[in-house]
């Protein structure tokens, strides 16, 4: 598939064009190009991002990461970072964006995206996160309290019973 069309795919998955998405496109295009990665089908490429942003939907489209698969996981630092691995040879790379002129209008910033290679746009670094583990299945067992199934990882014993999340009480007696 030729870049353009990519990006167009990128586009109708996140409903306009933006500069947060060239930044996801560029990101991906980038990992490609320094991992040798094509589209994952399944979970042998990850990418830990560290934003929640417009960029991640682009990763999603162009690397096929996604959170149902367990290979598109969220590291929230507000940085336009993302650290991407290949797990059959255990290479990765960390891409950090680089500073952009914040004197510019929103349209001038798109267009400031769009005009540089991803190599001007971020710094290539060593991953500091190590790579995770494949996704689990668990089982799901009925919280004894609303009684709403959940993954067996995700509950918690409290008086002799499992409970989920929402119904657990935490002990904060030490959180100071």
């Amino acid at each position: 598939m030729n870049e353009q069309t990519l990006w167009e795919d990128c586009v109708a998955f996140h409903g306009h064009a933006c500069g947060g998405l060239i930044i996801g496109y560029k990101a991906s295009l980038y990992a490609m190009e320094l991992l040798g990665l094509s589209r994952s089908e399944d979970e042998s490429v990850v990418c830990i991002t560290e934003n929640d942003a417009c960029g991640v939907d682009a990763i999603q489209v162009v690397l096929g990461c996604s959170i149902g698969k367990g290979n598109l996981l969220f590291h929230l630092r507000g940085k336009q970072a993302f650290s991407f691995y290949e797990r059959n040879s255990g290479r990765s790379v960390r891409l950090v964006l680089r500073p952009t002129p914040d004197t510019i209008t929103k349209e001038e910033k798109f267009h400031y995206l769009q005009s540089k290679s991803p190599a001007e746009l971020f710094d290539v670094k060593e991953t500091v996160l190590s790579l995770p583990e494949r996704a689990r299945l668990f089982a799901s067992k009925p919280c004894s309290c609303c009684g709403e199934l959940t993954a067996e990882s995700m509950l918690r014993l409290e008086h002799g019973q499992l409970v989920c999340l929402d119904c657990a009480h935490p002990y904060h007696r030490f959180d100071m």
